[in-house]
């Protein structure tokens, strides 16, 4: 949870091209500096501060908290993930949480600078696939669980930009017009560093285009129903963190399930 009240500063900031060191956390509204005891995750804004500001009483989004929640709970299955005996932590398993762990805090801080401001932060995205594929070749280097190595990583990064690239080229070829912006690519290239190409991009693609298919469908039938006036477009960055998430916790357990001829020709699990 502490590393979801840095992450709320990252969503606000990196968007505007602020530090996110400094100046400390302040109120959104007056400006004034967050107390280091109403800066305590969750608890300082549902019990100490309810909500609002303690100088301007001004509201405070509900969304601090929740990403606060949405971290602890991430880092909980992370945790049951990577460490099987929690009595026994070794390195490579250890190391195989954390590396994930940072992995899943990039993957947040996209999904709400993409909602909100439709964009995605080359910080966090073609910036970070070296990191990538760095902590890829370590974790294998030290036989942390599900490590992809460095040829996987490089190769999963080369082809997670290769595959949208592709895509959006299609795209405006017969459309065009572009389906999607450049930030969508690099973000998959980052998550390919990390996660390898086979089968986890697939996976990954699979998942965003599924979960994508199906909240841009109803809200365009409840933007018709109500007359609302939405915007159209839904960002692509969410669905392909989602994707990579899922793949993370359960994907090559699903594959092994459900697809199981692809589990003995790609050698998952």
């Amino acid at each position: 949870m502490l590393v979801g009240s840095f992450l709320n500063v990252c969503i606000s900031r990196m968007p505007e091209d602020r530090s996110v060191a400094y100046p400390p956390s302040h109120c959104p509204s007056c400006g004034s500096s967050i107390r280091p005891y109403d800066n305590i995750p969750v608890f300082s804004w549902l019990v100490l501060l309810r909500g609002k500001c303690r100088d301007c009483r001004q509201p405070i989004s509900s969304l601090y908290p929740s990403i606060e929640l949405l971290m602890g709970l991430l880092s909980l299955l992370l945790f049951w993930r990577f460490v099987p005996d929690p009595g026994a932590v070794d390195g490579p398993h250890g190391a195989a949480f954390a590396v994930h762990f940072v992995f899943f805090a990039m993957l947040v801080v996209v999904t709400f600078i993409d909602i909100r401001h439709y964009i995605i932060p080359d910080e966090l995205s073609i910036y970070a696939a070296p990191l990538g594929i760095a902590a890829s070749a370590g974790l294998a280097w030290i036989g942390a669980p599900d490590a992809v190595g460095l040829r996987g990583a490089l190769v999963g990064s080369v082809a997670g930009a290769g595959v949208l690239v592709s895509v959006m080229l299609f795209y405006r070829l017969v459309r065009g017009q572009d389906g999607m912006g450049w930030g969508d690519p690099k973000l998959l290239a980052m998550i390919g560093a990390f996660l390898g190409a086979l089968p986890a991009l697939p996976f990954v693609v699979f998942v965003a285009c599924l979960a994508g298919s199906v909240v841009g469908l109803s809200l365009m039938a409840l933007n018709r129903r109500a007359g609302w006036g939405m915007r159209s477009a839904v960002p692509f960055g969410p669905f392909l963190a989602l994707g990579a998430m899922v793949w993370v916790l359960h994907g090559p357990q699903m594959i092994s399930r459900w697809f199981p001829g692809v589990h003995y020709l790609l050698a998952v699990g």
